[in-house]
C-alpha cells in the first residue's frame, strides 16, 4: 500500500504546479451551473413546488453534485491514457514492475483527482450557496456517509473507464466505448435523477452503474436518509468487487495475449 500512496502523493504534487490549468476548468463548471440553474428556475415556476418528489433547491444541489462528480473525474483523459498505453506497448513496462498496472492507475488518476476535487467542492458549493442562499441540512455524520459514497463513486467510475481503455487490447480503437457511457452517464445520471424516468426504465437504472457513480452521492446529499445510504454504499461495495475484477480479468487476457503473440 505504501508505493500507491506515494504514487498517489507524487501526483498530488504534480497537478499543484499546474494549478491555474485547473481554475481554467471552473469556467466551463460555472457557465454549465448557471444554465442548468436557469432551466430549473423555468421549470419550477412554483418554488415551493415539487417535481418527482424534489423541490426546487434539491434539483439544484442535485446538479452541484453530479456535476461534481463528473467535472473532477477528467474520465476522457483518463480513457485516452490507458488507450495509449496498450496502443504503444507502454503497458509491457508495468508487468515486471513491483506493482499492478491497475493500481498504479488507480493510485495516479486518484492523485490527479483529489486536486481538482476539493478545488470543485470549494466552488461548487459556493455557487449553490449564491443561488439558494443554504446549504443541505446535513449532520456531520451524514456528510462523511456521503464523501464515502462520493470516493467509492469516483473509484468505481475509474475501473470502468479503466476497463473500457484495456479492450483496446483486443479491438483497434475503444474510444467509442467511452464516449457512448460518458453520454449515458450525463443524459440519465447527471442532469436528472432517476425518478425523472419512467418507471420501468427506473427499475433498470436502479440496478445499473449510474446508480452508484452518479445518482446515490448526489441523493445522500440532497436528501439523506440511513435505509437509503445503506442500499447505496452496499451497491457501491458490490459494484467495486465486480469492476476491479473486470479490469483484472481484461488485463490478464490482455497480457496473455501480448505473451502468446511474442509482443
Amino acid at each position: 500500500m505504501k508505493k500507491y500512496w506515494f504514487i498517489i502523493k507524487t501526483e498530488i504534487m504534480s497537478n499543484l504546479q499546474y494549478r491555474f490549468d485547473v481554475i481554467f476548468g471552473f469556467v466551463s463548471y460555472f457557465i454549465l451551473l448557471f444554465i442548468l440553474f436557469n432551466l430549473w428556475r423555468y421549470l419550477y415556476s412554483d418554488t415551493s413546488g415539487l417535481i418527482n418528489g424534489y423541490s426546487m433547491s434539491q434539483m439544484m444541489w442535485y446538479v452541484v453534485m453530479t456535476e461534481i462528480l463528473w467535472m473532477t473525474l477528467g474520465g476522457r483523459k483518463f480513457n485516452t491514457k490507458i488507450c495509449n498505453d496498450v496502443k504503444t506497448g507502454n503497458i509491457t513496462y508495468n508487468i515486471n514492475k513491483p506493482y499492478s498496472y491497475i493500481g498504479y492507475s488507480l493510485s495516479m488518476h486518484l492523485g490527479d483527482i483529489l486536486v481538482k476535487g476539493v478545488l470543485y467542492v470549494l466552488i461548487g458549493m459556493l455557487i449553490g450557496f449564491i443561488f439558494l442562499g443554504h446549504f443541505p441540512s446535513l449532520s456531520i455524520i451524514e456528510i462523511i456517509v456521503v464523501i464515502i459514497a462520493s470516493l467509492l463513486a469516483t473509484i468505481i467510475s475509474i475501473f470502468i473507464i479503466m476497463a473500457l481503455g484495456l479492450i483496446s487490447f483486443f479491438i483497434e480503437d475503444a474510444t467509442p466505448f467511452y464516449w457512448v457511457y460518458s453520454k449515458l452517464i450525463l443524459i440519465l445520471g447527471t442532469i436528472f435523477p432517476i425518478e425523472y424516468f419512467p418507471t420501468v426504465l427506473q427499475k433498470v437504472l436502479n440496478f445499473s452503474p449510474i446508480y452508484v457513480v452518479s445518482y446515490g452521492p448526489a441523493k445522500l446529499f440532497v436528501d439523506f436518509s440511513w435505509d437509503k445510504a445503506i442500499t447505496i454504499i452496499g451497491a457501491q461495495l458490490i459494484y467495486l468487487v465486480i469492476t476491479y475484477g473486470i479490469c483484472k480479468l481484461i488485463y490478464q487476457k490482455g497480457v496473455k495475449r501480448i505473451s502468446v503473440n511474442g509482443g
